[in-house]
């Protein structure tokens, strides 16, 4: 199908015919073929340079003319002349192709040590989202001077899990010149090991000496080998290399760990050393759900030797044990917790646990209050502990024909929807994400994000919908940030087997955003993410006969593989849509391990949850959930009655099903 009946079919016929040229700012007719851009994006992905130069005359004057230009300059950027570069950037000035190459070639500036021509482009780049091209940055002249730059540098370089240049330059500069400490760089490579990379903290040790990168190999290889040649570390090096081989086996027996340390290593190392390396013991304990984990965490003497993520993690523990001024004293040392929904709720609830004067407990509510809303999970908890009920906002007023034509007008948007219609994802949604958030400093407005959210919708292009649409702060609107696509058939769906459709559609919209065509990198197709094997065994089970996997891109059968499963799973789960969403997103064998221990209320099980991406999916789920059930009863709801609790399986519940996928 050509694109003119697709976006015709969309009713996008404005997108035909009035496309914004941006080397001329004139308008133009789109009269060049689209099978050629689409040639062009394949010969990007393999490198193709003389496809590329043999196809970019043909593109120009196309709508996507700076995406063409960009991928035919890209594959041979670093054989590129800077006035050629330059040419690109004048040519193309104001689009994500000329800031996405900008990007590009700072850092290939930053490999080639260019520092004064960095210095030159960097205050151009626009996005300013690449920790690496931040740090490279930080490596000019101006920059390195500044008393802030290691801070800004070792907060952007301890957040790199894998190592990079550009931060691994500047922290070797700043070392040098003495303004980084020999604690810093030990510091990235105890959270490289602590992380399983080894590389990363050789690169890291590098820095120090060779021979200290060498050791970060081996120690990561075998730790206790090393240990037992290192009975008595008197050198800080020495000290040092031992932390890293007790962080590492703390990575598979935090108990082993905790032994060592005690009975061998505590007295040889200093307290900040000492602290850490509790800290990781009782954080890997935290992640395995034992029981030993708070008393581990409580061997710190502390707190502040401690980086943000060990604490969250004490404080999780804290929270499991349910010791609340544990909780609340752990808090108050994290840098982010302020800025943090997260830990602004459990902070004010542990304040309110212990709260002995009105003026701990107005304190405690202040920050509830400072959270309290529907836009996510925490938010609606410090809603329901304040009192209120979660439901529908008040809607914004509605969108003029100034502000929708604005939208539609914007040159950025129309590229995005072109690149998405031809099925250029990537590209689309980097360019939608560009176009309303960083292009301009701060990005659009909130009334400029409703219209740009509208436009997409209008589209039915409901991943940019919902994620334009949820940034607004103040000005929410519950149709852009909850649609309902294909509702009719997800509400008989979800009927037919007695589950609930807010469940369902919240549970679809974390999934996939509605892309009806969504693949994951593991192979899980359509609306519910739906693995193949999986899609089988449920087909069965619900007596979906002649079943063929290529269904699963079938919006019917997909809702019905999926919510069959669905409710297959929040059966065996007792009816907890937690457990369920759990088992949904990282398997029922780990939501089963997860349910072991003592009863929690579900908040607290749910941040608990060892890995991030679960931990987060549960939440958003069940965050949705609740908003659409307010949507779909048009009644407030609670997200705390839809929680609930979650323990150990209940002696007279029914046998789990074993072989459920």
């Amino acid at each position: 199908m050509q694109l003119t009946q697709i976006l015709t079919s969309l009713g996008a016929s404005v997108l035909i015919f009035s496309f914004m040229n941006t080397a001329n700012g004139q308008i133009v007719t789109q009269n060049k073929s689209d099978d050629v851009i689409l040639e062009m994006n394949q010969a990007f992905k393999k490198n193709d340079k003389s496809q590329l130069s043999r196809l970019l005359p043909k593109a120009k004057g196309h709508a996507l003319e700076p995406w063409a230009a960009y991928w035919e300059l890209r594959v041979r950027l670093d054989q590129a002349s800077t006035a050629e570069i330059q040419e690109f950037l004048t040519t193309y000035a104001g689009t994500y192709a000329e800031d996405r190459l900008r990007n590009d070639w700072l850092l290939q500036l930053g490999r080639q040590r260019d520092w004064a021509l960095i210095a030159q482009e960097y205050p151009r780049f626009r996005m300013n989202d690449d920790r690496e091209v931040r740090c490279y940055a930080l490596g000019t002249d101006a920059q390195l001077s500044k008393p802030e730059t290691p801070a800004e540098l070792k907060k952007l370089w301890y957040a790199l899990r894998e190592s990079d240049d550009g931060c691994t330059t500047v922290a070797e500069k700043l070392h040098d010149a003495k303004k980084l400490e020999s604690l810093d760089i030990w510091r990235k490579a105890r959270l490289a090991m602590d992380n399983n990379r080894p590389r990363t903290a050789q690169s890291a040790l590098n820095i120090e000496s060779a021979e200290l990168g060498k050791q970060a190999i081996l120690i990561h290889a075998d730790p206790q080998k090393y240990l037992d040649k290192r009975i008595v570390a008197f050198t800080r090096k020495r000290k040092e290399l031992s932390v890293l081989a007790l962080i590492r086996i703390a990575n598979t027996d935090p108990d082993k760990a905790a032994q060592l340390l005690e009975k061998k290593w505590g007295l040889m190392l200093t307290k900040e050393e000492h602290n850490w390396t509790w800290g990781v013991i009782g954080k890997q304990a935290a992640q395995k759900l034992q029981d030993n984990a708070h008393q581990y965490f409580s061997k710190v003497s502390r707190n502040q030797d401690l980086n943000d993520d060990l604490l969250a993690w004490k404080a999780r523990a804290a929270l499991r044990q349910g010791d609340w001024k544990a909780v609340a004293t752990t808090l108050d040392a994290m840098e982010d917790a302020k800025n943090d929904a997260t830990w602004i709720y459990w902070k004010a609830r542990a304040q309110l646990s212990t709260a002995t004067t009105d003026a701990q407990r107005t304190e405690a509510t202040a920050a509830l209050k400072s959270i309290a809303g529907v836009k996510g999970f925490y938010e609606q908890l410090a809603l329901e502990e304040l009192g209120q009920a979660i439901s529908v906002p008040v809607k914004p007023a509605p969108l003029t024909a100034q502000e929708k034509a604005a939208a539609q007008q914007n040159a950025g948007l129309q590229r995005a929807l072109y690149a998405l219609s031809l099925g250029l994802r990537p590209e689309g949604n980097r360019e939608w994400n560009y176009s309303t958030n960083l292009h301009t400093p701060g990005g659009m407005s909130e009334r400029e994000l409703l219209a740009a959210a509208d436009l997409a919708c209008s589209k039915q292009v409901w991943d940019r919908c919902i994620n334009t649409s949820d940034r607004t702060k103040t000005q929410i609107d519950f149709d852009q940030r909850f649609p309902m696509p294909l509702k009719d058939t997800v509400l008989r769906k979800a009927k037919e087997v007695q589950l609930d459709p807010a469940y369902v559609y919240g549970l679809i919209r974390q999934e996939s955003r509605f892309i009806m065509d969504a693949k994951s990198v593991v192979g899980a197709s359509g609306l519910m993410q739906v693995m193949p094997a999986t899609a089988k065994w449920t087909a069965k089970k619900i007596g979906l006969t002649n079943f063929q996997v290529n269904q699963l891109n079938e919006h019917e059968t997909n809702v019905a593989i999926g919510t069959g499963y669905l409710k297959l799973v929040l059966d065996d789960f007792d009816g907890s849509m937690p457990l369920a969403a759990a088992a949904y997103n990282a398997g029922p064998s780990r939501s089963r391990a997860w349910r072991k221990g003592p009863v929690l209320e579900a908040a607290i099980w749910a941040e608990n949850i060892p890995f991030t991406e679960t931990r987060d999916y549960v939440k958003k789920v069940l965050s949705n959930t609740t908003n659409y059930a307010v949507i779909i009863t048009g009644q407030p709801q609670s997200l705390k009655a839809r929680l609930g609790t979650v323990g150990p399986r209940n002696a007279q519940a029914p046998e789990e099903n074993a072989d459920l996928p």
